[in-house]
């Protein structure tokens, strides 16, 4: 039986109609002796066509998810982008990206899709295919990180309509396993979450975000029509005040307002007799 010689304009063609990759739109007309009908459907059957072919969809809705590892020395964060709010809540793609958010909390955040899953069932690009198909929607992992701590907790917060989270490392001095400082942690991860936040402390807040503010400042300031030394003044007064609204550290306590988040790391440390260090974090919102 002669062999069918696959053309690259058959290859070309069943690729723009299912949006697959070029190698495997070959494969499956080598598999269907060139018959692009055929090949469709074994693309389709795969999982593949149906799939990929979603992939120029905007995906404006999704949902954010949390994990850490059984030891709790590890944690994954992540934000997956859909098409519609209906799927964001749809259990089965929630399922999917807290198993994403286990994975990045094992493996890490580098080159995600292309990771084998930590339960040895495929890759992780595979799982996002078969998501993809079964729910009819394009997806993208937008944001991945892991945190990693040799003493203390990981605290996160997932708002309850799934789109802020929020993770929160807190590192201590020596082993600690109290419940208070895992209390503590998922409250921190709870106060980002319903507070604008740039940075922890003063210290990390980006030049691009100060000179920023310092051009609105500036423009407010001169519209007042005061004298330049006093107008330094103001802006000066109005970028400190603006560095502590925007530094976690500084900001009063969504659970007790009478004190600073720093205040309440403090008094935790005092109790619970350790060195508690609160330097990053990390928030994704839809």
């Amino acid at each position: 039986m002669q062999k069918t010689t696959i053309t690259a304009s058959a290859v070309k063609e069943l690729r723009e109609i299912t949006g697959v990759a070029m190698m495997d739109c070959k494969k499956a007309l080598v598999e269907t002796n060139g018959n692009v009908e055929e090949a469709k459907d074994f693309l389709r059957k795969k999982g593949q066509a149906k799939a990929l072919k979603k992939s120029t969809r905007e995906t404006s809705e999704g949902a954010v998810s949390f994990s850490t590892s059984e030891d709790g020395k590890s944690a994954g964060l992540v934000k997956v982008a859909c098409e519609t709010d209906f799927v964001a809540r749809n259990d089965k793609f929630q399922a999917f990206i807290k198993k994403l958010a286990e994975q990045v909390a094992e493996q890490g955040e580098n080159d995600v899709l292309k990771q084998n899953l930590v339960d040895g069932q495929g890759d992780v690009e595979g799982m996002m295919t078969d998501t993809i198909a079964e729910l009819g929607e394009n997806m993208q992992i937008l944001n991945s990180r892991k945190f990693e701590i040799k003493h203390g907790s990981i605290g996160g917060y997932i708002h309850s309509n799934g789109k802020i989270g929020v993770a929160v490392p807190l590192e201590t001095d020596q082993p600690c396993e109290d419940e208070r400082l895992k209390t503590l942690a998922r409250d921190i991860a709870m106060h980002i979450a319903a507070f604008h936040a740039e940075a922890v402390k003063e210290d990390q807040v980006s030049e691009e975000v100060l000179d920023k503010e310092k051009e609105v400042f500036s423009a407010q300031a001169r519209e007042s029509g005061k004298p330049d030394n006093i107008i330094e003044k103001m802006i000066e007064g109005r970028l400190i005040k603006f560095i502590k609204e925007i530094c976690v550290e500084s900001q009063p306590f969504v659970k007790d307002p009478q004190i600073s988040v720093s205040q309440m790391v403090q008094n935790t440390a005092n109790e619970l007799g350790v060195n508690i260090n609160f330097d990053r974090f990390e928030k994704y919102q839809f």
